[in-house]
């Protein structure tokens, strides 16, 4: 028999690409026969193939001992525990203050990892994780590359060619329009054709930056509008695809692993179906709705798509199951995903690791019978964002972070104490994860490292996220997308009821708690044969709530709540909610009476305030304009995402208070409309 190389081997003989070899034996160009699942080429084959000139010759094999990290937070931590453990230097730019790396800058990227010595560069998730260009910038710096080639960023990293790929391998698609013209007319043609509901979403980057829920054509002009300015924030790109948008599905993907010699494996399946503004806030492993033969299905939908387009390292393909156990294909993240701790936990693999080894040219060195999922694992997203309150973005101080530990939990964190959150950023501070020989016991551990957490100074979904693993639906797994718009939040119109009167009723508790706590801790005031009292403040969801409270001996409290005082102001944990009170300001005579004509007359002017910290992105209304409830009347930016502020009811704007690109904080006045 004549000798065979393998398709690196070929390569290295020719002076071109696995890859390349891998497409013209996919294409048959390059004639080449399968042995044992692997594709080798005879030698008298290669010399009579006439190939192309090659412009990148392969890199053999060598270690890397410098990696640039080119992004910041959590994945930057958890890159560094990984490279630290195989002694490797990790070298991180600053992403903070007036020397800050612009992380969406490609050539000032490269330029600082040149600058520190790199031989190979991690992009994290985010920024420019999934952008072509960037890959091929830092390998044409000689810096390898931790990620797929540019060719499979480009096929799958842009959603709709990514979408016509799968249909052409026979691999379902949600109805949808993915084309190169991206005039609003053939946008709004095609969402006719479609049908409302539909999804906007950006062709490039993820994490659900930029997605909008149309239900009516009158809504879809400014929902192309929104998504484009998101995306080209979020990712420098501001192409849409549209997709019909199925109700109550299940949000599933499949974590796949590349070597450059062409084999690939599966890690199963994560279920990341609990999800709020199209972002995920839980992910489990196994899904508790795949059953061996969906099970199949989606893996062998990823792999097909892997090979196709020569994928090299991980990366995740999402699909969408609904309640008939029909699989449509959505799209697939080209990078690590943020959800990979709990892939980790089950497999007992280091998929950061994993991608070190396959971008220093090692075989992928197991197949798919070695993959063993063991147990189960659930993870949480806790995020600076008040979920009270829309769940919109939240910044501040950490003056305290405390995270949980004991068996099966792993948390991968982004902030300690002493940081500051801004609104430059992505809003999550950390993942929270369990892992348990069932899913029952994961869920408990979970919970119980949940009232573990403590974060003191700002804002976080911490105590939603208690409330939300306690849910039945949650409980039993059979959480959908749409679910958290059923149940939450508890007890308002159009939800479901889901018990949970008793984490209320505790919540209650903490706060009377709280009250007592901070008076103790602010002092002051006095009262004729009584305790003295003082009058607080504390900044609630719903707004500033004053108090007067007696100060009284400690109690003798079963479990204290958390307290940290700055100067005037004491930050207490009240069930999971970071609270800060402080004594209350005298009574403001022109504001009472404002508020008193407003009640007397109810029509008094109405003054409306910035509910996030943020950047003011469009002012759409002007003095004398006369607005009807809902209409927009500023659109805040904070964290990539965008919020319309909008008239809380009929009137005649008297007054606005910012303008375009101005910063401003929580609670500032924007507006002020005479009713």
């Amino acid at each position: 028999m004549p000798d065979e190389l393998s398709p690196s081997e070929a390569a290295a003989r020719i002076g071109a690409t696995t890859r390349s070899v891998q497409r013209w034996i996919a294409s048959g160009r390059l004639q080449a026969r399968r042995v044992g699942g692997r594709w080798r080429v005879a030698s008298g084959a290669l010399d009579a193939f006439g190939w192309p000139a090659a412009t990148n010759p392969v890199a053999t094999a060598s270690p890397i001992e410098r990696v640039f990290v080119a992004n910041r937070g959590e994945i930057a931590a958890r890159i560094r525990r990984t490279c630290d453990r195989l002694g490797i230097v990790t070298l991180a730019p600053a992403t903070g203050g007036p020397k800050a790396l612009d992380l969406l800058d490609v050539d000032a990227v490269v330029a600082a990892a040149t600058a520190a010595g790199a031989d190979a560069l991690h992009p994290g998730f985010g920024f420019l994780a999934e952008n072509a260009t960037f890959a091929e910038a830092v390998q044409a710096a000689g810096i390898r590359w931790i990620g797929p080639p540019a060719a499979a960023i480009r096929a799958m990293g842009d959603k709709a060619a990514a979408r016509r790929l799968a249909r052409r391998l026979g691999i379902p698609t949600v109805a949808g329009y993915d084309g190169d013209d991206q005039a609003d007319a053939t946008l709004i043609r095609a969402a006719r054709r479609i049908g409302y509901p539909i999804l906007v979403k950006p062709a490039a980057g993820g994490g659900g930056k930029g997605m909008r829920t149309v239900r009516s054509a009158r809504d879809l002009r400014e929902a192309l509008a929104g998504g484009r300015r998101e995306a080209r924030a979020a990712f420098g790109d501001e192409r849409l695809i549209l997709e019909r948008l199925l109700e109550g599905p299940r949000h599933v993907e499949v974590q796949i692993l590349f070597d450059g010699e062409g084999h690939g494996v599966h890690l199963g399946e994560r279920d990341c179906s609990i999800q709020r503004r199209h972002q995920k806030v839980l992910e489990e492993t196994p899904s508790p709705a795949v059953r061996p033969t969906i099970r199949r299905r989606l893996t062998e939908a990823a792999l097909a798509l892997g090979r196709e387009v020569g994928y090299v390292g991980a990366g995740t393909c999402e699909f969408l199951l609904d309640d008939a156990g029909e699989v449509f294909f959505l799209e697939m993240n080209t990078r690590l995903q943020v959800e990979h701790p709990i892939t980790e936990l089950v497999t007992g693999r280091d998929l950061v690791a994993d991608q070190i080894r396959i971008a220093a040219g090692e075989p992928l060195g197991f197949d798919q019978r070695d993959v063993r999922a063991t147990g189960h694992a659930i993870e949480v997203r806790l995020y600076a964002e008040d979920a009270e309150a829309g769940f919109l973005p939240a910044t501040g101080p950490v003056l305290t972070a405390e995270w949980p530990s004991g068996d099966g939990i792993r948390v991968d964190a982004g902030v300690a104490t002493g940081d500051e959150v801004t609104g430059r950023f992505d809003p999550m501070l950390a993942k929270i994860a369990a892992w348990g020989p069932d899913r029952r016991t994961a869920l408990e551990r979970l919970t119980a490292a949940l009232d573990e957490t403590i974060v003191l100074g700002l804002t976080t979904n911490l105590r939603f996220l208690r409330w939300l693993v306690r849910q039945p639906v949650v409980v039993r797994g059979q959480a959908r997308i749409d679910t958290l718009d059923a149940i939450w939040p508890p007890g308002s119109p159009g939800t479901a009821a889901t018990g949970g009167g008793g984490q209320r009723s505790a919540e209650a508790t903490a706060m009377d708690t709280a009250w007592s706590t901070a008076a103790r801790a602010l002092g002051g005031g006095w009262r004729l044969n009584g305790p003295p009292v003082v009058r607080l403040q504390v900044e609630a969801a719903a707004g500033p709530e004053e108090r007067s409270v007696a100060i009284t001996d400690d109690p003798e409290e079963a479990v204290p709540p958390a307290v940290v005082q700055v100067g005037d102001t004491v930050h207490i944990d009240v069930a999971g909610r970071s609270m800060p009170f402080r004594v209350a300001a005298p009574p403001d005579v022109d504001r009472a009476a404002m508020a008193a004509a407003a009640h007397a007359h109810g029509g008094g002017p109405v003054t409306i305030s910035a509910p996030m910290p943020g950047a003011v992105l469009a002012v759409h209304a002007a003095v004398g304009d006369t607005v009807a409830a809902g209409d927009p009347l500023v659109t805040l930016e904070a964290m990539k995402m965008e919020h319309a502020v909008t008239a809380p009811g009929p009137g005649r704007v008297t007054e606005i208070l910012v303008t375009t690109g101005q910063q401003v904080n929580r609670g500032q006045p924007l507006a002020t409309i005479e009713g």
